[in-house]
């Protein structure tokens, strides 16, 4: 024998109840009563209307017709003219009675909470009332109960506490002489005079679990307009899925901190009783939904499921007058008690200095004069603060049997919330170990809620929510890249590249649930696409500020432009606990007092800030200096060729073509800028050296780079392009004899870095035949790395220093080194 509950959303139209009469009607014998909550949307409303008439809003009367006519109309659509009278009857009756109650509540201007329960109450006897005459009308002989004949409660009125054994009684002597299905009224129940009552919002839940186990039935069912429990609330994961089994205990857990399928005071009349609940789907009945039950199968994952509470109210007590002192939590939660104030959660550290609790936010300063009140001489003695108030707070909960048997778990919670910035403000676990929460600012819940459910139900999948500015060359080639690999990286490596916004230098768009790769570039170039919440002009504001806003977690950022102004911004992102990807040299080549903020912020908080393309592209120089020093060794000297542009001109000036002629070239073949002064002038191979020089510890800022000059003032200060070549023309017979110079002793030339005893410096020299300089070609760079360790036989880094393609790669890689930092 079956009880089965249908709520407000399974409720909603005639079509809905036709779907739960199908429902019911194809489990004919072994259904015995069905619970059923008012249509959706009625309760609220039906308060809106009492608190109109209240406040003296002369227009709640209309609020009272538009009720009425909805339920008038879904009886018209159900029933058939000889059917229809009668509910018709009942319903204006029901209504009529509503408006005399409103009526007088709008005289006095008054709205007790006894009279705001009978008016709650008119929702459920409506649908009930329907439901069972719509049934019978089908051939389903059935009845309407008004739960208030049965079910007995205190008069504690919007949150009515049930009274087991009276109303067990009065339900099995009720049914004991009517064989028809019982449609009952959910939510409301009646004190011993008669007086109406509720059971709180959600409560026909608990009234379906009240009915089950006075009935001894075999299973209560709770259908509802989700699949059953899932892992997460689906609003804030949209990966959450469906838990097939669960115990009692792991969902008034659950349910206590904020997952919404089941009223939590539901699982106590099951428990006592040792019934079965079941969570259906009444808009997928195929569905298995999910058990709950004392004996659930062991999960295969060390937690059940994540909920959150997304409003708390923290309030705090401390002070030496609380160390030692009998009876002082029984003085403070009986001062909460007598003022009928919840307490969430509470923890107290270990040395009894301070305690904290969370309220609901509506009592929060309730209970905060109900302390000063209990502590008012403790207070004025100063042994005691005054109590302290933090809103804006949520609880995150992690609930699973399996905790207590699994170690590291709160380690694996805990790192999951730091490396996404999610301070932690409290925290508590009981002696089972069945539940982790911790409370955290409100803002940080969604972040927070999927952080965690990543770090524990996706199959160790680590995901990266990429936010890229600039999709130039190197941008370009990063997202072809992330196209190309990222099914083989999801499957073989685990890791998903999601692409949340790209920006360019005119459009940002946006898209949390990812961006197709493949056409992004497209997407975002094209001019014709008008301004749309998730596409728009692109500032660096606004992007930084949805980049933060959406609040994903394991947010990065990757910055592929050349603009000062996004490297400024680095270190406000870091803070947000943002990690950064970046070619970009602008930063690390700013001033040391930036570098330093930069580096120390990200090393000491754990936020990467992974740079590796800044220096030679996608050779792995930085991360090679940083192995040296993590090992102990001691970087002596460093001896480089750092431009792609300059190693190009020079490594092919071998007097078949003026010098002036190779720059052009190299122009021509996209080596250098549009204007080749921005490469001559040589600042980019001095940013380079600057921060090869601080990677090893030295204090330099950008002025103690000293430069060779290659051109003469006259070539930088010509007024536009083709002038400058004309001034660069006069110096080819100087640069020709400098080579030929060379050439006679059997060297070449080579534009060098030299980076050793606390300086850096970069000029033209010769190499002879045994220099690793010697047989540079192309565009390579090189970096001749001496330690102490790599003293006789210095460390060579050799490879292409230029290139949107081996850039991009490297950048590629720091992206992934940011997802194997993830739990």
């Amino acid at each position: 024998m079956f009880v089965l509950k249908f709520g407000g959303t399974s409720m909603g139209s005639a079509i809905a109840f036709q779907r739960v009469a199908g429902i019911i009607g194809g489990r004919a014998g072994e259904v015995r009563l069905v619970v059923v909550s008012a249509m959706s949307g009625v309760t609220d409303a039906l308060i809106a209307a009492a608190r109109k008439a209240a406040a003296g809003d002369g227009s709640w009367p209309e609020d009272g017709a538009a009720l009425k006519e909805r339920h008038l109309l879904l009886v018209r659509e159900l029933l058939r003219d000889e059917d229809r009278a009668a509910v018709c009857t009942y319903i204006e009756g029901l209504f009529t009675d509503l408006a005399h109650i409103l009526d007088g509540v709008f005289i006095v201007r008054e709205l007790s909470p006894r009279i705001l329960d009978y008016v709650m109450s008119f929702g459920e006897r409506c649908s009930a009332f329907i439901l069972a005459r719509f049934l019978s009308a089908s051939g389903c002989e059935a009845e309407y109960l008004d739960s208030r004949e049965v079910i007995r409660t205190n008069d504690h009125y919007g949150a009515a506490v049930w009274r087991s054994e009276e109303s067990a009684a009065r339900i099995t002597a009720y049914l004991a002489g009517r064989p028809a299905l019982q449609i009952a009224a959910g939510f409301i129940a009646a004190t011993d005079e008669g007086a109406t009552t509720t059971l709180g919002r959600g409560g026909s839940d608990l009234s379906a679990a009240i009915y089950g186990a006075a009935l001894g039935a075999a299973c209560v069912e709770i259908w509802t307009d989700v699949d059953g429990i899932l892992t997460a609330d689906p609003r804030l994961v949209k990966n959450a899925f469906k838990i097939d089994a669960i115990s009692y205990v792991e969902t008034m857990e659950l349910s206590h901190f904020g997952a919404k399928v089941l009223y939590p005071p539901t699982v106590r009349p099951a428990l006592e009783k040792n019934i079965p609940i079941r969570i259906l789907n009444t808009f997928n009945p195929s569905g298995s939904g999910t058990l709950i039950s004392r004996n659930a199968p062991e999960s295969k994952r060390p937690i059940r499921g994540i909920s959150s509470l997304s409003s708390v109210t923290l309030i705090r007590l401390q002070g030496s007058g609380m160390m030692g002192v009998a009876g002082f939590s029984s003085r403070l939660f009986g001062a909460l008690a007598r003022k009928s104030i919840n307490v969430i959660l509470i923890t107290q550290s270990s040395s009894e200095y301070s305690i904290c609790f969370a309220v609901d936010p509506a009592s929060a300063y309730a209970a905060a004069a109900a302390l000063m009140e209990e502590f008012g001489q403790e207070i004025a003695a100063h042994v005691i603060e005054s109590p302290v108030v933090e809103p804006g707070l949520s609880i995150v909960a992690v609930v699973g049997s399996r905790m207590k048997s699994s170690s590291g778990i709160a380690g694996k919670v805990f790192h999951a919330l730091g490396r996404n910035g999610v301070n932690v403000v409290a925290i508590a676990q009981g002696s089972s170990e069945l539940n982790i929460s911790a409370v955290i600012s409100r803002q940080d819940e969604k972040r927070a809620v999927n952080a965690i459910h990543e770090a524990f139900f996706l199959e160790g999948m680590r995901s990266v929510n990429l936010f890229l500015a600039g999709i130039g060359l190197i941008g370009g080639a990063l997202v072809d890249q992330i196209a190309a690999h990222r099914e083989v990286l999801a499957g073989e490596e685990h890791i998903r590249i999601n692409i949340a916004g790209i920006a360019n230098s005119r459009r940002m768009i946006f898209n949390p649930d990812g961006l197709d790769p493949a056409g992004v570039k497209d997407l975002i170039r094209s001019e014709s696409a008008a301004p749309t919440d998730a596409s728009l002009p692109y500032t660096l504001e606004e992007f930084t500020r949805r980049m933060k806003a959406y609040n994903l977690p394991n947010t990065a950022f990757c910055d592929c432009t050349a603009d000062s102004g996004v490297a400024e911004n680095y270190a406000a992102l870091l803070a947000a606990a943002i990690p950064v990807v970046t070619p970009n040299k602008k930063a690390n080549a700013a001033s040391l007092a930036y570098y330093r903020t930069l580096t120390t912020y990200s090393r000491e908080r754990g936020i990467p800030y992974l740079y590796e393309t800044t220096v030679c592209a996608g050779l792995p120089v930085i991360s090679t200096l940083r192995d040296l020093s993590y090992s102990g060794d001691t970087v002596r000297r460093i001896e480089a060729v750092l431009s792609g542009t300059l190693s190009f001109i020079f490594n092919n000036f071998d007097g078949s073509k003026p010098f002036s002629a190779l720059v052009r070239e190299a122009k021509a073949s996209g080596y250098t800028e549009p204007d080749p002064r921005d490469d001559l002038n040589a600042m980019d191979a001095a940013r380079k050296a600057l921060i090869l020089a601080r990677e090893c510890g030295m204090p330099l800022e950008a002025g103690d780079v000293a430069i060779e000059p290659l051109l003469p003032v006259s070539c930088f200060e010509a007024a536009d392009v083709e002038a400058f070549f004309r001034e660069l023309e006069k110096s080819d017979a100087a640069f020709e004899e400098r080579r030929q110079r060379a050439a006679r002793a059997g060297n070449v030339l080579r534009y060098v870095a030299v980076i050793a005893d606390g300086g850096a410096a970069i000029r033209l020299r010769e190499e002879d035949g045994g220099s690793p300089f010697y047989p540079l070609v192309d565009a390579d760079n090189i970096v001749v790395i001496t330690t102490d360790r790599y003293s006789k036989l210095p460390m060579v880094i050799r490879g292409p220093g230029a290139g949107a393609s081996v850039t991009a790669a490297g950048v590629f890689a720091d992206i992934v080194r940011i997802a194997r930092t993830l739990v």
